[in-house]
């Protein structure tokens, strides 16, 4: 077959155009339903009890559009379509975020761990070594002074234990008033003053401009494995806590149904609101769920579990969606199958 120079020419637009359209990055997010996966291979109590059912996590699947996929989640169900700064917050890198959703991830299944093994009076202990750093927000006091990973142990002489009594302490400051934080890096003990600035004008609030997870060391017998690899996130807290509890207690919590849901945990046992319910009620359904737990918000208008039910009712499913504010009421309604 022989080329003339426009057919050449032809050629190489082609290529280049398909090159473009599905690899450029556009300035937007895409996330759609992602799986629903067992929480069996995931997590792993030493010597714990089997059940005929199954506990699942959810989540949602996302990624930076090309075009070709900007077209595509136009056209798609189920898919929905972002700005990129309304995905990745202002001054951090997607890396970063990235890796700060995979310490949340460890920082949830840490909660999840203490409300199991508390529910089922195992073998816990917990020490407090302050809090960690997980993120700086660049343009914010704390850039140029604090660092991902220092540990901060005080607060102008007071000791830090948890992230709330910092988160704490702050809230009871105003925007120009001056903090001395105590922190560890590299095993060495420093201390920095910093002012501190509006980082919300909605509520005008003041801040440095950090993220923090608590540094507790928990032991709990027998022992308990997590391999949840690159998902990250809070959102597994709940499903967490329930598959914990099912491994530790010899009565079967899934009575042999395939159960879902979603939730932030806290180390008290209250199950917070999370992002991307009505996509994780789809792909609950494509699993064939039985039931999923949706965080309640304390009956708040339009709270995850009402988006869960409006989106349920949507797609038509068979699946029973339960509201629940605290670890207890899942348990409860488990307990009473």
């Amino acid at each position: 077959m022989n080329f003339t120079k426009r057919n050449v020419i032809y050629l190489f637009v082609v290529i280049v155009l398909a090159y473009f359209l599905a690899s450029y990055q556009l300035p937007y997010y895409i996330q759609r339903p992602g799986g629903a996966d067992e929480l069996n291979p995931i997590v792993n109590v030493e010597n714990g009890f089997e059940s005929k059912g199954d506990m699942h996590l959810v989540t949602v699947s996302g990624l930076q559009a090309t075009p070709i996929q900007y077209a595509l989640a136009k056209i798609l169900p189920h898919s929905e379509i972002l700005p990129l700064e309304a995905v990745f917050p202002e001054g951090i890198s997607q890396d970063e975020y990235m890796e700060a959703q995979l310490q949340v991830m460890e920082s949830s299944q840490e909660a999840a761990t203490v409300v199991a093994y508390s529910a089922a009076d195992a073998n816990i202990t917990i020490e407090y070594n302050g809090v960690y750093v997980v993120s700086v927000v660049q343009g914010l006091p704390a850039e140029g002074k604090l660092e991902t990973g220092d540990r901060i142990i005080g607060i102008d002489g007071l000791e830090i234990e948890e992230a709330n009594d910092l988160i704490n302490y702050v809230d009871d400051k105003q925007e120009g008033d001056s903090i001395t934080l105590t922190y560890v890096r590299d095993g060495e003990s420093h201390t920095t003053d910093i002012t501190l600035e509006l980082i919300d004008d909605s509520i005008n609030k003041a801040g440095i401009g950090i993220s923090l997870v608590t540094d507790r060391h928990v032991t709990v017998s027998p022992e308990i494995e997590f391999s949840s690899g690159s998902i990250g996130g809070p959102s597994a807290g709940l499903m967490f806590s329930l598959e914990i509890y099912d491994q530790l207690t010899e009565k079967d919590l899934t009575n042999g149904l395939e159960i879902a849901g979603t939730g932030e945990i806290d180390y008290d046992g209250n199950v917070h609101r999370i992002g991307g319910i009505d996509k994780k009620i789809v792909a609950a359904d494509r699993k064939g769920i039985d039931i999923f737990f949706a965080p309640n918000e304390n009956g708040r208008k339009d709270s995850n579990y009402e988006e869960a039910k409006r989106k349920a009712e949507e797609i038509n499913t068979d699946m029973v969606i339960i509201p629940v504010d605290t670890f207890e009421d899942a348990l409860n309604y488990l307990e009473q199958l």
